[in-house]
């Protein structure tokens, strides 16, 4: 049997306190959105002026990333190079940059998306807020 590591809560509101630095210090109105491993909602933040939609993509970019242990910019990049059959993967609705997973020794535990921004802007203030953990 393995053991993994799993995020904490304290672990989430640190991911969430440097993502949000990261936007308000480039004026960037985004929503953060942090799941476990499984895809499940541990986090979602909303800044103010912000397009309503962000709260819908945010999590579905962290789901993508989440679930792929990858991020969501490999498929975004897929479908782009012409792969369109990719559109129909199952449980995946989140195929745009800005969905960044949560490595530990090799395994995800979680994922970080972000929307709102450009996309390269989201997966930036995603990487942060990952940064914010020291792996």
């Amino acid at each position: 049997m393995q053991t993994k590591p799993v995020l904490t809560l304290d672990d989430v509101k640190k991911i969430a306190a440097a993502a949000e630095a990261e936007a308000i210090a480039n004026h960037w109105a985004v929503v953060i959105a942090i799941v476990d491993d499984g895809g499940h909602l541990m986090w979602l933040q909303r800044l103010d002026g912000v397009a309503p939609i962000s709260a819908q993509i945010a999590p579905a970019k962290a789901t993508t990333a989440a679930l792929g242990k990858r991020e969501s910019k490999i498929y975004e990049d897929i479908i782009n190079n012409g792969r369109y059959s990719f559109l129909s993967a199952p449980y995946i609705q989140g195929m745009l940059e800005g969905g960044v997973p949560i490595m530990v020794d090799g395994q995800c535990v979680g994922a970080v998306g972000v929307s709102g921004v450009k996309s390269s802007e989201d997966a930036q203030i995603a990487k942060a807020g990952i940064a914010a953990l020291g792996l």
